[in-house]
């Protein structure tokens, strides 16, 4: 169930199955325009961007890519984060009395339901009815989204990918048996903004949460301190979509009780590795139209990101060559605070 301001969200729905779309949009709505969530929006959307770059490694990061997640433990780690979210959502979870944080770079309304229970397996680990805060930012406004035509204030079904996510994501916190309270809803009309040829674009791409206080600003993230293996990340994203084993569910990445990035191997085929062939051939702009959810908002390292990823396939189609005998690659933190495969 849905808390705001402390009280249990009132929706008349809220006990029965959402079995519409439209109870769940006008969910959405409600807890959008809710004075409470508005104010917090204008109150993160204030705050300044944090950067974190490879010499921030003083303190214990842990960072997630699109369709991962982590639990974390505020012994072990002092911040965790995401970005690179354009249609996508950072989800954050936090146990208020163990202070025990899970985050997820949510891509899809398909691994919202499972993706939900992988999150709270070690947040609600003997404290079931513990209170959690949650955050969510990302998922900018990229098609114009409007009112029913009957005035009731509900959302249209708009055909882009940032509303059907969101709207999962509300809905299905709102149906479950925990309790939540919703600290900050930074998207859609919240976090869009206008570009210089007009485009809607976020306002910001990622978050980041420091774990002892449960504080969460704005930030971005570079390419060193997207660590470790960031390209083996970048390409389970697409390998998971083929990988039977990783369908509804969000990947495995991080090891909460001993800090370790213990990556979880994905397989795939050599249909995508000769895809990915027809794809490097094609000029930048013809791949954002292909490769992207949201062309027109991408980062400057789209597009070498992507290329980065297909050489890698190229040179190694064979997902054996990085999983060995399908076992996970396995990262440990040094002294210095930088990674080190095991």
């Amino acid at each position: 169930m849905i808390y705001v301001d402390g009280v249990p969200f009132p929706y008349e729905n809220s006990s029965s199955s959402f079995s519409s779309s439209s109870q769940g949009s006008s969910l959405l709505f409600d807890v959008m325009t809710h004075p409470v969530i508005i104010s917090a929006s204008e109150s993160f959307k204030n705050l300044e961007e944090q950067k974190v770059t490879e010499s921030s490694t003083e303190d214990r990061y842990v960072y997630i890519f699109q369709r991962e997640y982590a639990v974390v433990n505020q012994a072990l780690v002092d911040f965790v984060g995401i970005d690179e979210a354009t249609t996508c959502v950072g989800l954050v979870i936090r146990n208020r009395r163990s202070g025990v944080t899970s985050i997820a770079h949510m891509d899809s309304p398909k691994v919202v339901d499972l993706g939900i229970n992988q999150m709270l397996s070690l947040v609600l680990e003997d404290d079931n009815d513990a209170e959690l805060d949650v955050h969510m930012v990302g998922g900018y406004e990229d098609v114009d989204i409007k009112k029913n035509a009957n005035g009731s204030g509900g959302y249209a079904k708009p055909e882009g990918y940032s509303f059907p996510l969101c709207c999962k994501l509300v809905e299905t916190l709102q149906k479950r048996r925990e309790n939540f309270h919703i600290q900050t809803l930074f998207i859609l009309g919240h976090n869009t903004k206008l570009d210089a040829q007009g485009n809607t674009c976020p306002i910001f791409n990622g978050c980041l949460v420091n774990t002892s206080t449960g504080a969460i600003s704005p930030a971005s993230f570079n390419r060193s301190s997207r660590c470790p293996d960031e390209l083996v990340r970048r390409i389970r994203v697409s390998a998971s979509f083929e990988d039977p084993s990783w369908r509804g569910k969000l990947i495995d990445t991080y090891d909460t009780k001993t800090d370790r990035f213990i990556i979880a191997p994905c397989s795939w085929t050599m249909r995508l590795v000769e895809y990915v062939w027809e794809l490097n051939q094609l000029p930048d702009e013809e791949i954002l139209v292909n490769c992207s959810t949201s062309p027109s908002a991408e980062g400057p390292d789209f597009i070498d990101n992507e290329r980065r990823i297909w050489k890698y396939l190229l040179k190694y189609p064979e997902w054996s060559k990085t999983f060995p005998k399908r076992q996970p690659r396995v990262f440990e933190r040094t002294a210095d605070g930088s990674w080190k495969k095991c």
